[in-house]
């Protein structure tokens, strides 16, 4: 099947470029894949979002908008010890004013019916796992083999996938995309940038009782139970009549190799603060995903022959807003300006240039040059430096400060056990914490079970020697949804066991692990989670 353009990924950016080129340009051919089961499937986020590039796509949203949307209202900031909990000033960029709480599954699945109503045709259930290029120029991709069995033979449900081919194609499959991945390595997309880095967004969806909601309450915090060393904090969301999205974000470049995002999400929750907003609650939904932190310094080239990068997988996010929808909407609408622009010309060039151009132009740029020197501060002088790094770069410098700090891998600043305190971390109540595997089961995720493993090691045999050896098999805690286990160490012979079946698409273990040694690739499509509404 052949198009003019062709979107990888039904997010924000990807469903945003798709409805900019119908708008522009109601007779060229636009498709979307997407690998989740439905669009918003794999849609993962807080979420408060800004509504600047929603404006601009959309102006009348607001006249028939997405359901969930609730109007932001109070904003608290706090700072967590143990046992109490200390409102301190929000910053500037946190202030939310004119700001959404939203499902930003169910914000795609509006955006994905926006997009058809204009004749973008749109694949869920195809994952894009390969990318189609002739003589350096990426020509589309493969999507939606199905029936390749654990061997890596086919199937008797085998069905070879398709190709679609078209003059441009955008990517945008989200934080550590498997293409995007490759192709900054084919293309060289990463060089003379900082490093990216990332971190790990754990979520919950509670419905509480109506005595504790607050609609648009957005509350986040700092500090406890999160040691200074280590960059991450929380927020509660209240939108809806009962619901309040409950989350947890850790940098991974966290030192302490036996620390575990998904307990000390657990241990948030237990809280005073956090205990009274969810007492006599329920917990419905849960998910997890990896975010790009890196912002203006780890962008990468965007461009390149036959295709661009687009949204989250490029890095638009803000940290110190804590938003990257409308930064990702906005990638996607230039990036689709460009395609248009370039299609309407005689001879049209191979590389859309004006594409990372406009962006350098935009206020996404302005926005990210402003905010740049705010999380690295935190990898650099911990919680209580970092907050004065902030401080400074924010009423003194005003973003414009004459320097600008640089990242590391996240993977590099892991400590071996041996440096690294343990924590002990209590048994969950089954009531307001829990375990992996049940929360996993609320994830809704199912993957085929004969197909080839989707998470595989490049060495199986490093391993033992350095994971085990030295880290104590810091995949078994790092991963929210209890793929990997190390078993036989009581008899003395530790080997690694990968539940790939568990996997939601997080991604942390592609990022985290010590010797970048696991490879994550695209399962089977409609495989992995299947986030509910209100995710």
């Amino acid at each position: 099947m052949e198009f003019d353009v062709l979107v990888v990924g039904a997010g924000p950016s990807g469903l945003a470029a798709a409805i900019r080129l119908k708008q522009l340009s109601p007779e060229t051919s636009v498709c979307v894949v997407e690998k989740g089961s439905e669009v918003g499937a794999h849609i993962l986020s807080g979420a408060v979002i800004e509504p600047r590039a929603l404006d601009e796509l959309i102006p009348d949203w607001r006249d028939d908008p997405p359901e969930l949307a609730t109007p932001a209202a109070e904003d608290s900031f706090m700072f967590l010890t143990e046992a109490k909990a200390y409102k301190l000033p929000t910053p500037p960029q946190m202030h939310n004013h004119g700001n959404y709480v939203v499902s930003l599954g169910n914000l795609c699945r509006w955006l994905g019916a926006r997009a058809e109503a204009l004749g973008v045709e749109i694949y869920p259930g195809f994952a894009a796992s390969e990318t189609i290029i002739d003589n350096g120029v990426v020509k589309g991709v493969v999507a939606g083999v199905m029936g390749i069995t654990r061997e890596g033979e086919q199937g008797p449900n085998y069905q070879p996938g398709m190709e679609l081919r078209a003059r441009y194609t955008l990517f945008g499959e989200g934080c550590r995309g498997s293409l995007t991945k490759k192709l900054e390595a084919l293309y060289g997309l990463r060089e003379g940038v900082q490093p990216q880095t990332y971190a790990l967004g754990i979520k919950e969806l509670w419905e509480i009782p109506k005595e504790h909601h607050t609609p648009g309450k957005i509350w986040h915090s700092v500090g406890w139970p999160l040691s200074s060393d280590t960059y991450g904090g929380a927020w509660l969301y209240m939108l809806g009549e009962n619901l309040v999205s409950v989350g947890f974000v850790v940098g991974l470049d966290y030192p302490n190799t036996w620390l575990s995002p998904f307990e000390e999400m657990q241990r948030f929750k237990t809280h005073p603060e956090v205990r009274k907003m969810l007492e006599g609650g329920k917990r419905i939904a849960y998910g997890a995903r990896a975010l790009n932190e890196g912002g203006l310094q780890s962008i990468p080239r965007l461009a390149f022959p036959g295709g661009a990068l687009i949204g989250d997988g490029a890095g638009f996010l803000n940290v110190p807003k804590i938003k990257g929808t409308h930064t990702a909407m906005k990638s996607g609408m230039l990036a689709a300006e460009a395609a248009a622009a370039a299609m309407a010309q005689d001879a049209p060039p191979p590389v859309l240039s004006a594409y990372p151009e406009a962006l350098r132009q935009s206020w996404v740029w302005e926005e990210l040059t402003a905010v740049r020197n705010i999380r690295p501060g935190f990898a650099k002088w911990g919680l209580y430096g970092g907050m004065v790094n902030a401080a400074l770069d924010t009423y003194v410098f005003r973003g414009k400060a004459p320097w600008t700090l640089s990242h590391h891998a996240d993977h590099s600043a892991t400590k071996s056990a041996n440096n690294s305190r343990r924590i002990p971390y209590p048994k969950p109540d089954g009531k307001l914490t829990f375990d992996r595997l049940s929360s996993v089961f609320l994830s809704n995720t199912n993957h085929e079970e004969d197909q080839p493993p989707h998470l595989v090691l490049k060495d199986p045999s490093a391993w033992k020697g350095v994971n085990w050896d030295i880290y104590r098999a810091p995949e078994s805690r790092y991963c929210p949804a209890g793929v990997y286990e190390a078993v036989g160490v009581e008899e003395g012979q530790p080997r690694l066991v990968i539940n790939a079946q568990n996997c939601v698409h997080c991604k942390t273990c592609d990022i985290k692990d010590p010797s970048q040694n696991i490879d994550w690739k695209t399962p089977e499509g409609a495989g992995g989670p299947n986030y509910i509404g209100g995710m």
